[in-house]
């Protein structure tokens, strides 16, 4: 608890993880909410409506929540990475600026108008007020990514008199090729985690037997919609993310597979432990030349491995980032498989009756947002060392006048706070989620 650098490092992470739990929902959602609209729209439909009303007051509780825990972050990089944000706030400071300024006030505006002023709007203009909201924190996302997407690949920058980058070509980096895919594997995550939060609400109400013909409308949609985005996180976003960091960053491909040594035909390793005192794998399941052929689409491709990169090149914690990207791949397969399976029984118009599925899809709705996690997880310890790959290194980034114990103490601080914000937010969820949307409807009508 005397490591300045570790504790830094661990209230960012906490901070972050945390409060990436909310917007994954909201930017997944707001498409979800568009669809019903959409629907509600062209069948003049108040059933639809209604569900779409729903799911907008669990998205602004997400909303509000996110805000609430977004804030901190902005601070910490003047308290906590003062010296990276003199380094590269030059050039981040451009996206950053731009996600608060345009994104986040486009998104929270319709918001407002979205849960509050369809009376005064009328029907089209209501739907167009979602297709804002959908289209300000997908916005938003991108913008965050691609601040990201620079760390991970840096462009468009020069360095100064006093050593700090600046940036020479605006929109060298919008479209950095680095945050293309890594946008689009994100936002179809996001995706994910909301397709199965609205299809476990409703297998929770199809098991409870209440509000039954929501609770067949969520299922629908979140089995179509969730299906088709498990299989787009896979391929092509995840693979073509995976070929950016081949190409890149092969040292972090080296760790995230846990292969140690180069060889031609490398085998994929679906299950082992890292050893980092013997440098091999122990107790390994493999497919012999898998990870050759998933990478160059060759058998006997060569990768390097580890040994073939410095060791002050490696990323610093290999076994969780080990760890944390085979949860991610294993979790994004079983997302494939439980949807697959519940479509399968919807085509068959037997989903309802098989209540074996329907618990399957009631409790899986905590599994995607572990795996949105692991895959940040995944991208920020693979760049490790570095802050700014192989600009700036992570060591070199923190604020020097802040030390660990003024660190340990904010972040007792913000786990003691997180907590409550935490429960007051699962209070407010099980009540929208109890009341349900006939709740809504009675609302909506007393309105009138």
């Amino acid at each position: 608890m005397e490591d300045a650098l570790l504790l830094h490092r661990l209230q960012f992470a906490f901070t972050i993880s945390y409060h990436y739990l909310f917007p994954q929902l909201t930017m997944g959602l707001g498409l979800l909410i568009v669809i019903l609209k959409f629907i509600a729209l062209k069948k003049n439909s108040e059933f639809y409506h209604n569900a779409a009303r729903f799911w907008a007051k669990i998205f602004a509780i997400n909303f509000a929540i996110g805000v609430v825990t977004g804030i901190p972050m902005e601070f910490q990089f003047g308290t906590n990475w003062a010296r990276f944000a003199k380094y590269a706030g030059g050039v981040i400071g451009h996206t950053l600026a731009m996600e608060g300024l345009f994104a986040f006030f486009l998104e929270s505006t319709f918001l407002g108008i979205f849960l509050y002023g369809e009376k005064r709007l009328g029907k089209k203009a209501h739907f167009l007020s979602a297709v804002a909201v959908w289209l300000g924190s997908w916005i938003s996302g991108y913008l965050i990514v691609a601040t990201n997407a620079w760390m991970q690949h840096p462009v468009s920058y020069s360095v100064g008199a006093g050593g700090a980058l600046f940036l020479t070509d605006f929109w060298g980096l919008i479209f950095n090729p680095w945050a293309g895919w890594q946008y689009l594997h994100t936002m179809t995550g996001a995706v994910v985690t909301a397709s199965f939060v609205m299809a476990s609400v409703g297998a929770y109400y199809l098991l409870a037997r209440r509000e039954i013909e929501y609770g067949k409308l969520f299922i629908r949609v979140g089995i179509i919609i969730g299906l088709a985005a498990s299989i787009i996180v896979l391929f092509p976003t995840g693979d073509r993310q995976g070929l950016m960091v081949v190409k890149n960053q092969p040292a972090t491909l080296a760790a995230m597979e846990g292969l140690f040594e180069t060889k031609e035909g490398a085998e994929l390793v679906l299950i082992g432990q890292p050893d980092m005192e013997k440098l091999k794998m122990d107790n390994p399941l493999h497919i012999p030349k898998m990870l050759s052929f998933l990478t160059y689409y060759r058998w006997n491709a060569e990768i390097k491995g580890l040994d073939a990169f410095p060791r002050d090149q490696w990323p610093t914690n290999i076994p969780l980032l080990y760890f944390s990207y085979h949860i991610m791949v294993g979790l994004g397969t079983l997302f494939i498989a439980i949807m697959s399976l519940s479509a399968f029984f919807l085509w068959k118009k037997k989903l309802f009756d098989q209540r074996w599925v329907l618990w399957i899809l009631m409790l899986s709705f905590p599994f995607p947002y572990i795996a949105n996690t692991a895959g940040w997880m995944t991208a920020e310890l693979g760049r490790q060392p570095w802050l700014v790959y192989g600009l700036l290194r992570t060591a070199d980034g923190t604020s020097t006048m802040v030390s660990a114990g003024n660190s340990l103490f904010t972040l007792l601080g913000f786990l003691g706070m997180y907590f409550v914000i935490g429960v007051l937010f699962l209070l407010l969820m099980l009540k929208k989620i109890g009341a349900g949307p006939s709740g809504i409807a009675t609302e909506s009508k007393g309105a009138h």
